[in-house]
């Protein structure tokens, strides 16, 4: 498929994106993270390496979007879920703990 990355068209196959990352060690993901293989790489990274670019002259959106369209599984990073809410009553039982069972 043909893609524009930073300006520049692209002619890239989902094979040709897997056998480039091959043998690559995966950077810690801190943003936009692509699933190929087993392994999960940062955006960026797969962009640089496969258009031969700085990572500053491309997005990870322009990116994110070639490689979903190329039929990986790209993700965000997920705000982390915040602990549920608890009502004064659990709180109060959690702070005396729980009666022992008579």
């Amino acid at each position: 498929m043909r893609f524009v990355i930073a300006r520049y068209p692209f002619d890239l196959e989902k094979s040709e994106v897997a056998e480039a990352m091959k043998g690559i060690k995966a950077e810690p993901v801190t943003g936009a993270s692509v699933t190929i293989g087993r392994r999960s790489y940062p955006v960026k990274q797969v962009g640089e390496v496969i258009t031969r670019q700085d990572r500053r002259d491309f997005t990870a959106a322009e990116v994110t979007r070639a490689l979903t369209r190329l039929g990986f599984t790209c993700r965000d990073l997920a705000a982390p879920v915040p602990a549920p809410v608890r009502t004064p009553l659990q709180e109060a039982q959690a702070m005396l703990g729980t009666p022992a069972d008579a």
